[in-house]
């Protein structure tokens, strides 16, 4: 049995409640749904059937307030809340770092790091390229860093991935979606990405504005993305793919399913001892996400990667 440790959690993202729920087999609806997140209750509820991972536990809870660590502990089943993070060392086999604040991440992380403990980073990883740097530098050395978008298993995705060579040779693809560009772009790139085997992009050019980015990225193969994201549209995450023979709309609404899967290949790499997900796929996306910063701030340049 693989003791994970849970560190949580920043503003607006419940995945402490949502993947230790997923890990340990139980929940508590009310409570989850009274701090904020009805629609992880509703998702969890609907999969109930299917929660609980046989050859892994979340064993030990941390959160920057001992109140939201206790929610998350009595929510999940976690038996154990660390005054300190680092009090988990030792007495884990793997970390699940769940915030999406890539500014605090390398501090989190690297005490794990050092102690050689192998260690999951919610998305983005990091959000400039001194913070990836020292990711990179780490994985490179062979500490067990893996780091990603859930999109990159969303099963809409993949689907469609089987009908790739049906529509020819891809010309363009676009990808809308909601929020802001570090945070919720890396969501789009991931899906894309896969879906290209991580083909490495030329060009990224961000002709748009904060809080209604369009990026436009280029492949060496004449292949173009445009990547919308707006704060203020409804929608869910959309990917439409088109080559000269045809075309396809993927959209994202399973999010329950690719967390799952997600998970569940953190769990297998933490078995083999190596990141299933190779880190240069990770690097190759956020060198594309820090680029699409860079351009804007930069008047909308062109970026060559």
């Amino acid at each position: 049995m693989i003791k994970i440790g849970i560190l949580g959690m920043s503003a607006g993202n419940a995945h402490p409640y949502s993947w230790s729920a997923i890990i340990n087999g139980q929940f508590d609806a009310q409570e989850i749904t009274d701090v904020g997140y009805p629609a992880v209750a509703a998702y969890l509820q609907a999969n109930n059937d299917t929660l609980g991972l046989p050859n892994a536990r979340v064993t030990h809870v941390w959160a920057q307030e001992k109140s939201i660590a206790e929610s998350i502990a009595k929510t999940t089943g976690i038996e154990n809340i660390a005054k300190r993070a680092e009090d988990m060392i030792g007495k884990v086999d793997a970390i699940i770092l769940s915030r999406d604040d890539p500014e605090n991440h390398v501090a989190m992380a690297k005490p794990f790091i050092d102690a050689d403990i192998p260690i999951f980073i919610d998305k983005p990883l990091a959000a400039t390229l001194d913070d990836l740097a020292y990711f990179s530098a780490e994985s490179a050395k062979g500490k067990l860093i893996m780091s990603c978008s859930s999109m990159r298993y969303a099963v809409e995705a993949r689907n469609t991935k089987i009908d790739l060579p049906s529509l020819g040779k891809l010309e363009f693809i676009t990808a809308t979606g909601k929020k802001d560009w570090i945070k919720y772009g890396v969501h789009m790139l991931e899906g894309i990405f896969m879906l290209l085997d991580d083909a490495k992009p030329l060009t990224v050019k961000h002709i748009g504005e904060t809080g209604k980015d369009i990026v436009h990225i280029t492949f060496a193969d004449g292949l173009q993305v445009v990547v919308n994201l707006f704060m203020e549209i409804a929608g869910t995450f959309q990917i439409s793919v088109f080559g000269q023979q045809g075309w396809r709309l993927i959209e994202i609404k399973n999010s329950y399913a690719m967390f799952r899967d997600n998970i569940i290949e953190f769990v297998r790499s933490v078995e083999e001892g190596k990141s299933r997900l190779t880190f240069s796929k990770t690097e190759n996306i956020l060198r594309t996400l820090i680029a699409a910063n860079e351009s804007l701030a930069r008047g909308g340049k062109t970026i060559q990667l």
